[in-house]
């Protein structure tokens, strides 16, 4: 097909939009703001949508009255990818042309290919109104693809999860076709690093707005809050109330402490699973999860739900693929209870049950924070957003200092750019990387004894003291064909209405019960992945290479196969010395003691790494 008789297709093809009750109010006015902006000006558009208001729709929208040629659709990643490319699948039962009815008539197009790497070529391109890819298979340093187009081949270049638009591989993509318009689509406008994201912002749905119309789900954050903590940092003993947390809560050693506190984080804990199960008296099995600092970190979170009966498994990169998809299907299948992530499940994840949300690690910035709590944000039913399954809870410390971004979260919606930039920091979300010789803790500086949890902070996204709140609420009804004032519902009544639903939810703080077996299995489960990671972080300070064998051959009473098996052995050995325990026999070692030597990890680590540097210097 040449570029004419694509242009010919995309404005002479009858698509319902104006008018469509199938279709969302972001989709319509996105599709309209974005038709204008292109009669005026040749400008990258950016339409800032919210997760699950409709981007995939508004994407299948967007050709039609504005594609003079054929239409690129990037993705940031293979998930999303596929989200697309079975959104624009003609032949499915899930095309969004037919279902909406947007189209009546599929059968001449508009036709999609799909880039996966495997099996596509550019003729499929060439017979194609549309080309979905993702970004890695596009603009691969094999640069399979971007060479084989003409740089006339798009007219109209449309970018899912914008915010990464000013990295260089999308830069690449705008360079080659420089003629074409550009689209990018995201929930926020903004990037982590400060980078200003190249485009006009021609159009902004507020997250407000797709609550009250129950596009989303209402999110409240909650914040719990210690009338006292007790903790020593670098051997200093210190007591402070809340108020001198609250002051604390700036310095970055503090809110890490904090975060990596198993006190703080059994508080974090049993928090979240006390609106888990508020959530679930609807019948509805909600799930929960959890962001934490490092692979160790999630473990020892994850041991933390265990401990308190809920099926909790951990999710991260360095997991092989076929252990990340097993526990990704088992939380799709409602099989477990908690998911504790680190650096994955991000944009493009879509699992409605995902209800609340627990934070574990305290954001240096706001772009990865709304992504995460982006996870919680989809409705379980449609369009209803007085249904309790439509409910989304963040939950933290307030020594995080996670609040501040929870008020940058809601200032989005003033559509005040210019603020924007006063929020971002540079922030690295990622753990410091080992110096040489140094071996990182797996235990912190920060020591908290103990912790007295008096309540919760608890702050709604719908404040009813806003009266842009109130204006959605009354636009709402009268969308829905109703007269609020006719209906007895003032201004003033659908405000106090608001401030006495949120009266009747809030809580008190409870303890979760735990049971002597379960921490014991626990926390055995945690020294067995301790002295592993141990073991590697050893390996990695000395400098050595996993599968080499000169710290093996130090030790050839143990016959190991390579440094990092033979090291695992030492600490292993070390480890039952400081239990006292012979080999295959840490199932008999009570709680406490179990409990002792994983606070020992470390000193442990010491002793074993100078022996092993000991031996290395002699050879």
């Amino acid at each position: 097909m040449t570029n004419e008789e694509i242009a010919r297709f995309f404005n002479d093809t009858q698509a319902y939009i104006q008018g469509n009750a199938d279709l969302r109010d972001p989709q319509v006015e996105g599709w309209f703001r974005t038709r204008q902006h292109f009669r005026n000006s040749s400008e990258h558009a950016i339409l800032q949508i919210p997760v699950g208001c409709g981007k995939t729709g508004l994407m299948a929208l967007l050709p039609f009255g504005i594609a003079q040629g054929r239409v690129l659709v990037i993705a940031p990643n293979l998930e999303i990818r596929r989200g697309i490319s079975t959104a624009f699948d003609i032949a499915g039962r899930d095309c969004f042309w037919t279902y909406t009815r947007v189209l009546t008539d599929v059968n001449h197009g508009p036709y999609t290919a799909v880039l996966d790497g495997q099996d596509a070529n550019i003729h499929d391109c060439e017979n194609s109104h549309i080309v979905v890819t993702n970004i890695q298979q596009l603009a691969s340093r094999a640069d399979r693809w971007l060479p084989a187009f003409p740089d006339d081949f798009f007219d109209l270049i449309m970018v899912d999860e914008g915010h990464h638009n000013v990295a260089r591989s999308w830069e690449r993509v705008f360079e080659r076709f420089p003629n074409a318009k550009v689209v990018s689509l995201t929930a926020t406008p903004f990037r982590g690093d400060g980078r200003e994201i190249a485009g006009e912002v021609v159009y902004a749905y507020p997250f407000r707005t797709a609550m009250v119309r129950g596009y989303i789900k209402q999110i409240t954050a909650v914040n719990v809050a210690p009338q006292e903590i007790s903790f020593t940092y670098r051997g200093d003993s210190r007591h402070h109330t809340l108020d001198e947390v609250l002051q604390l809560r700036d310095e970055e050693w503090f809110s890490r402490g904090v975060a990596l506190a198993p006190e703080c984080n059994r508080s974090i804990v049993d928090a979240s699973i006390q609106w888990l199960q508020h959530l679930r008296e609807s019948g509805t099995f909600h799930q929960l999860i959890a962001v934490a600092c490092s692979v160790d970190h999630s473990r020892q979170v994850r041991s933390l739900y265990a401990e308190r009966g809920l099926n909790a498994r951990e999710i991260h990169s360095n997991m092989p693929a076929d252990q990340i998809e097993e526990v990704l299907q088992d939380l799709r299948r409602s099989r477990i209870d908690c998911i504790v992530q680190v650096r994955m499940l991000g944009e493009g994840f879509d699992h409605p049950n995902l209800s609340v949300a627990a934070i574990f690690q305290p954001f240096r910035s706001l772009s990865p924070y709304v992504q995460f709590i982006g996870r919680v944000m989809r409705v379980i039913h449609q369009n209803n957003p007085q249904h309790p399954d439509n409910r989304g809870i963040a939950v933290s410390h307030v020594g995080l200092n996670i609040d501040r971004h929870w008020d940058d979260f809601r200032r989005i919606d003033r559509e005040d750019q210019e603020l924007i930039q006063g929020w971002l920091e540079s922030g690295d979300e990622r753990p410091p990387a080992d110096e040489p010789g140094r071996r990182r803790r797996l235990t912190p500086d920060m020591v908290v004894q103990d912790e007295i949890i008096s309540h919760f902070i608890e702050q709604a996204y719908l404040d009813p003291m806003d009266d842009a709140v109130i204006d959605d609420l009354v636009e709402e009804f009268r969308r829905r064909g109703l007269d609020p004032e006719a209906l007895g519902l003032s201004r003033d009544n659908l405000r106090q209405r608001l401030i006495q639903a949120r009266t009747r939810e809030s809580m008190e703080p409870r303890e979760i019960p735990v049971t002597p077996q379960r921490r014991r299995q626990e926390a055995r489960r945690r020294l067995n992945e301790r002295s592993r990671a141990l073991a590697s972080r050893i390996v990695s300070a000395i400098g050595a290479s996993i599968n080499g064998r000169n710290i093996a051959l130090t030790y050839p009473e143990l016959r190991s196969v390579n440094n990092y098996a033979a090291v695992v052995q030492i600490v292993n050995r070390a480890v039952n010395e400081r239990l006292e325990a012979d080999v295959g026999t840490r199932g008999e070692i009570p709680l406490e003691r179990l409990e002792e030597v994983l606070e020992q990890i470390d000193q442990i680590g010491d002793e074993v790494q100078a022996d092993i540097q000991e031996r290395l210097s002699r050879r």
